[in-house]
């Protein structure tokens, strides 16, 4: 293991049983959202707070000033500062890799070089390369000057990845739709089903598209299926159009003009057939999860071109500086951390909703779900001892107001108590009217609305005053206390999106320091990838087929029976 300290047990702290007697008392008290207010006149003030353009309101989660104090207490008792600290200075705090973890330096600036020199790199230098090169060819594509085997400039691009290699970029791609200025549409290709390519593909013109293949080490089971399977596609089609005429001189020149790559394994790639000068890497202390602002947002920046990627770097960079800057009392980032690990550890909820009132950051809460659960899904510390309290969130949501017509009558009314974050910005890039109604003011209000309704419910009285006949009075109730954070922007640009992308990053870090885990590797999703490799060889052979369990042999058994 790296010279990195030994975990603390956060559960034997002082500041951990002060917690729990604090989360008695006030249970014991009655936890009521309405008194506080009523009693407080200046409680939405005492938990607003304010990161450049966004604003965060904590004062419809179940703490007070002593709760937040406590948990700023068990904070410095678990040494998350020194533990951030060593983080941003490179220290190898992914003890299972022996790696450093430094996510923060894809978004320092140029003028950063040789300020964080790890491992003999200067880590910010490198970055800054790789970033112009991913600038220069990006313009080419976008101005039209590089292009096609035929002649014909770039109008769609295919981007081939999966996990953190897809996640990102296509979220990324949805959310900042409005700022698409080059004429260019991205595809984004992850899942090994077929279905996914054919759909992916359909429509487009080979002449005319730029596959960008995303694998650090171009060995990635189902990127690399896709991969020859979109290589197949773009051939075929320009063998049909008498594009190329299929000699090994023509595939090889057609494979260069569309395909490039995302990777560091420069022999694979020029085994595909890519010029590996079109070949953009990342580095070992980038995992997946954290790698949107990296090369793998290659995709990103054809699209919106590197003024747009220059400033959703800023805004990254913004939340680190502010993360590590800020005192923990005040530090709106490291709180909203501690905050879920007082509802999942004291409160025993056991998953979070994020809430999105902007459609689009539809793909928000999914790219949530890799960050939060992939990074501390975990039952083992960082040090290989067994985790001694639950650990991690089950993240979950949707775009509103969509998901008021779906589950938010558990949210509201079910046995489960679920904080939820809800996000929404002042200014929208589409505005329109129903007659004299401001279709976003009316959607806002839903936003409003939602956390009004779960802090401070309807009770039984309220609902008799309207008339409601005695025996419905009780499915008519809204118990309230339910807890919820509001982020609310300016608008949903660049530099606000990599703003939302840093504070859950380092969420997730704030969690895992008090859970003591390293929440920089993955290795629970190996399990199952060694498993198919071994399954694979059952479906024909039968001698593989009998030594696979009596399930998956019955499954196979169904499945040889009815495949056409």
């Amino acid at each position: 293991m790296p010279n990195i300290p030994a975990p603390v047990d956060a559960t034997q702290t002082a500041a951990w049983k002060s917690l729990q007697d604090h989360h008695d008392k006030l249970v014991a008290d009655g936890i009521s959202l309405k008194e506080w207010f009523a009693e407080d006149a200046s409680r939405v003030d005492k938990f607003s707070y304010d990161l450049n353009d966004l604003r965060f309101d904590l004062s419809k989660n179940l703490v007070t000033e002593e709760t937040l104090k406590l948990l700023c207490d068990l904070a410095r008792e678990v040494g998350v500062e020194e533990r951030r600290a060593a983080m941003f200075e490179g220290a190898h705090i992914n003890t299972t890799e022996d790696r450093a973890v430094l996510h923060s330096a894809l978004r320092r600036p140029a003028s950063d070089a040789g300020r964080l020199v790890v491992d003999e790199q200067d880590c910010v230098a490198d970055v800054h390369e790789v970033l112009d090169r991913m600038y220069a060819f990006a313009e080419r594509v976008r101005s039209g000057e590089w292009k096609g085997v035929t002649g014909k400039a770039i109008k769609d691009v295919v981007s081939i990845g999966i996990g953190g290699s897809d996640l990102g970029p296509v979220m990324v791609y949805e959310a900042l739709k409005p700022y698409a200025d080059a004429g260019i549409n991205v595809r984004y290709v992850s899942n090994i089903d077929p279905n996914d390519m054919a759909e992916k593909v359909r429509g487009l013109d080979p002449e005319t598209t730029l596959v960008v293949v995303v694998s650090k080490t171009f060995t990635t089971l189902e990127t690399m299926t896709n991969a020859r399977e979109a290589k197949a596609w773009l051939l075929d089609g320009l063998k049909a159009s008498g594009a190329i005429d299929g000699s090994d001189a023509s595939v090889a020149d057609a494979v260069k003009h569309h395909f490039v790559a995302v990777s560091t394994n420069l022999k694979l790639v020029a085994d595909f057939g890519i010029d590996p000068q079109n070949a953009f890497g990342f580095w070992s202390w980038v995992g997946g999860r954290y790698s949107v602002d990296s090369a793998v947002g290659l995709s990103l920046i054809i699209a919106f071109g590197p003024k747009v990627f220059e400033e959703f770097l800023a805004g990254f960079h913004d939340v680190d500086r502010y993360f590590c800057e800020t005192p923990l009392e005040e530090n709106v980032v490291a709180l909203m951390g501690l905050i879920n690990v007082w509802y999942s550890n004291f409160f025993g909820t056991e998953s979070h909703a994020v809430l999105p009132y902007n459609q689009y950051l539809h793909r928000f809460p999914a790219y949530l779900q890799q960050l939060t659960m992939e990074s501390n899904g975990k039952s083992t510390r960082w040090d290989g001892t067994p985790a001694t309290s639950t650990t991690g969130e089950i993240f979950w949501g949707e775009a509103g107001t969509n998901g008021q017509h779906s589950f938010y009558q558990l949210i509201h009314q079910g046995t489960h108590l679920i904080p939820a974050d809800f996000i929404a910005f002042v200014n929208t890039p589409n505005p329109a009217r129903d007659g004299e109604q401001d279709v976003h003011e009316l959607f806002l209000s839903n936003f409003l609305a939602q956390t009004k309704a779960l802090a401070f419910g309807k009770t039984a009285d309220e609902v008799r005053a309207e008339g409601t006949a005695e025996w419905m009075v009780p499915a008519r109730c809204f118990s309230g206390n339910r807890p919820t954070t509001s982020i609310f922007g300016i608008r949903l640009d660049a530099h606000a999106l990599g703003e939302l992308i840093a504070l859950y990053e380092h969420i997730v870090f704030v969690e895992g320091t008090v859970w003591g885990l390293d929440s920089f590797d993955q290795w629970g999703v190996e399990l199952g990838k060694q498993l198919a490799k071994q399954i694979t060889p059952a479906f024909h052979d039968d001698e593989a087929l009998s030594q696979q369990d009596a399930s998956t042999r019955a499954l196979i058994a169904f499945y040889r029976a009815h495949r056409e």
